[in-house]
């Protein structure tokens, strides 16, 4: 401060013809520092240091620089605040009097709490810490900071363990709760919002109780402190990182430090100890002990007090002084003052008031001889601009700093924080970023699930439900995948559905398709025995232009099951079940046409009876024609009317779609089955009343059979077709084809293939007629 006004009384372009003066009160830390503001109003008690200035000047001061304490700052602040005098604090960085309310004329040239508290949440976000500890003294400073960060982190996402504030002069019992606290937490990075007091107290007894591995974040206000080297515990701080004011140069302060000596300050019981310290001596004589004059030069020795390498909080003394000394300046340059405060003339400088002096320091934006630019915001803070720095290792009792990045308030959020990349030695001096957090993160597939009673940071991971998926980390919610999409087994994913239908590729279609090629087989086998035995008795006595047309007609029964294996498409889906339909028509119109013949034979043999003339085989192809073309009627009003389609079908499983012919009108599907199940029951009753009718000529035993299976099989299908899922019903309907038309071919043409092929004796006209 000293080295401050003397600059400025020395440049002639700030207060020009005027000198500053100084009051210095130093109570060496001591809080009963509200006499000496009070001094400072009345100007009626000397200082420990003091250039008085001129008989012109008033006893009452233009602004006070200090203290570096908050709770002290609030005091002196609310105090001469009634008299508008101007306190341009250093180091106070309680976000509590930025209240122009309450301290109407503070001013600081630190930033304050409100942007660190902010900053550190940030910081702790950016390493993905999310459950922490939080200390802080127990005082204006420790307590508002810490709950502003509390407010800041939790709006970041992070979670609070335990908040705990204690003071250096706190009953060792108090501190034995705080470090139990710590002792028994999971957390593993503590913010520690206190002075270099408070953390070295800390620290040693967590030494003497062997509790390590905890990573230390620290505030402005003992981050940089050398003097926590004098801790028991303070290599357990090497690691820590925090915030602190940037760091400056000030050209020609350390060759002042230098000159500073005992006769220039004879009042000054400071300097008086601390040169008997440094230099091993004492200015009295006293006996057993070298005597120094005073003659002796700090540049002869290393000390900390002429260490300028460092200068953070020192610079902004250096501001304030330079605040005050341009706010006068403006106030007293009158073209200059009355562009600024319209309500001000020239003022001459006896006349200078307090509060003109506040007026015009919120009005000063000046530059530094460094190129600093310097003002106040409205509610008298400074910039909010930190260094990140990083404790790294302990050399000759002074802890060895390195910056790491760097915090600007009025960047845009997001871009705030800037890392520099330069490696950061973490606790226990390890390359790797420690991990803190309650829960460890939800991988891809899961959600989080908040414990009952605890932190929103203490949760579990539960797996997504299938057909929901979450691809991020950390998510709250799993989503639901679209209609056609369904969950992976990771539920990571949403993948298209499993699409089900009976295709050639699978054991199920391709048996029923070896089923459906053996029928067609077996089919063309007789029809090739039938023909090369077309002259036999049996073959002729047996209907054989009905019987032919009856192989055609189960040939195709055989091959139409094939339409229903493979993708269903918009053709496939209107020809199976037509095809299917008009074939058994065809089928069983030849059976029932079979089945009129033999009565009709039988009653041809009764005197007189002509009836046979009624029923030859023109009547016998007209009522296969006719019954068949009753089927295509009906098959092409439902084609018309509405046909068969293709359908997505998403309600019977969840996990895939079923791809399936939808009958579009079940009336048609229905009336199809219903006429043939009616033939069916007409020939089979038919078959029946005939099947004791005598002479071997009779076949209406093997189409008794034939209809008794045939009937049951569709019987039995209804049900099952009903209640079977997906392909399962195309299977179904496949097997009731082949199992029917299987049982039509072996009933009807198997025995007459035995006869012919392995009874030839029994192939004659007499054994047909049944004469024999």
């Amino acid at each position: 401060m000293i080295y401050a006004v003397e600059e400025i009384n020395k440049n002639p372009n700030i207060l020009p013809g005027i000198s500053l003066g100084y009051k210095i009160y130093n109570n060496c830390g001591s809080m009963d520092i509200l006499r000496s503001a009070l001094t400072l109003v009345s100007g009626y008690e000397s200082s420990n240091t003091r250039i008085m200035c001129n008989s012109f000047s008033s006893r009452t001061v233009q602004a006070i620089i200090g203290h570096s304490g908050s709770t002290p700052t609030m005091g002196i602040a609310r105090t001469v605040g009634s008299f508008h005098i101007p306190v341009i604090s250093h180091f106070a960085t309680c976000a509590c009097l930025s209240s122009r309310k309450e301290f109407p004329s503070f001013f600081r040239t630190i930033p304050s709490d409100y942007y660190q508290s902010r900053a550190l949440a940030h910081l702790v976000k950016h390493f993905g810490w999310t459950w922490v500890g939080v200390l802080s003294n127990a005082n204006d400073y420790g307590l508002n900071g810490i709950a502003m960060f509390i407010t800041a982190a939790r709006a970041e996402g992070v979670c609070i363990e335990y908040s705990a504030a204690f003071e250096s002069t706190s009953s060792h019992q108090e501190i034995l709760r705080v470090v139990d606290i710590i002792k028994h937490s999971t957390s593993k990075v503590i913010i520690a919002f206190m002075s270099h007091r408070e953390i070295k107290v800390l620290v040693e007894e967590l030494q003497k109780q062997n509790i390590t591995g905890l990573q230390w974040i620290g505030s402005d206000a003992w981050i940089t402190d050398n003097s926590l080297t004098d801790s028991l515990g303070h290599t357990s701080l090497i690691g820590s990182i925090g915030f602190t004011v940037p760091k400056a140069k000030i050209p020609g302060l350390e060759t002042f430090l230098q000159e500073v000596n005992p006769s220039q300050f004879p009042n000054s019981k400071f300097i008086k100890d601390f040169w008997e310290s440094v230099f091993n001596c004492s200015l009295r004589t006293v006996m057993g002990q070298r005597t120094c004059n005073g003659s002796e030069h700090l540049k002869d020795v290393k000390n900390p007090f002429t260490d300028v390498s460092d200068l953070r909080f020192t610079n902004n003394v250096y501001k304030a002084v330079y605040a005050v000394g341009h706010a006068l300046h403006n106030l007293l340059s009158c073209p200059q003052s009355r562009g600024s405060f319209s309500n001000v003339t020239c003022i001459a400088f006896p006349q200078i008031s307090p509060w003109e002096v506040s007026q015009s320091l919120q009005n000063v934006n000046f530059i530094t001889p460094q190129g600093e630019s310097v003002f106040f915001y409205k509610n008298g803070d400074s910039p909010a601009r930190y260094e990140l720095i990083n404790l790294q290792h302990v050399s000759e009792g002074t802890m060895k700093v390195a910056t790491i990045g760097y915090y600007d308030a009025s960047l845009p959020i997001g871009q705030q924080l800037i890392m520099n990349g330069i490696q950061i030695v973490w606790k226990g001096e390890s390359k790797m970023v420690p991990v803190s957090v309650c829960s460890e993160s939800c991988p891809p597939g899961t959600r989080k699930a908040v414990q009952k009673g605890r932190p929103a940071c203490c949760f579990d991971c539960i797996p997504c439900a299938e057909g929901e998926m979450s691809n991020s980390t950390d998510s709250l919610n799993c989503l639901k995948c679209p209609l056609q999409y369904w969950s992976n087994t990771k539920g990571d994913a949403c993948i298209p559905k499993e699409v089900e239908f009976l295709s050639y590729e699978e054991i199920m279609g391709i048996v029923l398709l070896l089923f459906s090629l053996v029928g067609v087989f077996f089919t063309i086998l007789t029809k090739c025995i039938f023909y090369c035995y077309r002259n036999t008795p049996i073959v002729r006595a047996h209907n054989s232009e009905l019987s032919f047309l009856l192989l055609f007609s189960l040939t195709l029964c055989f091959l139409c099951s094939l339409t229903f294996i493979g993708r269903p498409s918009e053709w496939s889906c209107m020809l199976r079940h037509t095809v299917f339909g008009i074939t058994f028509v065809l089928c069983i119109s030849c059976v029932l046409g079979k089945t009129i013949v033999v009565l009709m034979a039988f009653r041809a043999t009764l005197p007189g009876s002509n009836v046979m003339k009624w029923f030859g085989p023109p009547q016998q192809r007209l009522s296969v024609l006719a019954f068949t073309l009753i089927q295509v009627i009906i098959c092409l009003l439902w084609l018309i009317l509405s046909p068969p389609f293709p359908h997505m079908n998403m309600d019977y499983y969840q996990e895939k779609i079923i791809l399936e012919c939808n009958l579009g009108s079940s009336i048609g599907f229905w009336a199809v089955l219903g006429y043939i199940g009616l033939l069916a029951s007409l020939c089979f009753i038919l078959a029946f009343l005939a099947r004791k009718l005598p002479d071997n000529f009779n076949e209406a035993k093997f189409i008794t059979f034939s209809m008794l299976i045939f009937c049951a099989v569709w019987i039995t299908f209804i049900p099952a077709y009903v209640s079977s899922p997906g392909k399962f019903t195309v299977a179904v309907e496949i097997f009731a084809i082949l199992a029917s038309s299987y049982g039509l071919l072996f009933c009807i043409f198997v025995p007459k293939c035995y006869v012919i092929l392995l009874r030839p004796e029994m192939n004659t006209k007499k054994q047909v007629m049944g004469k024999t």
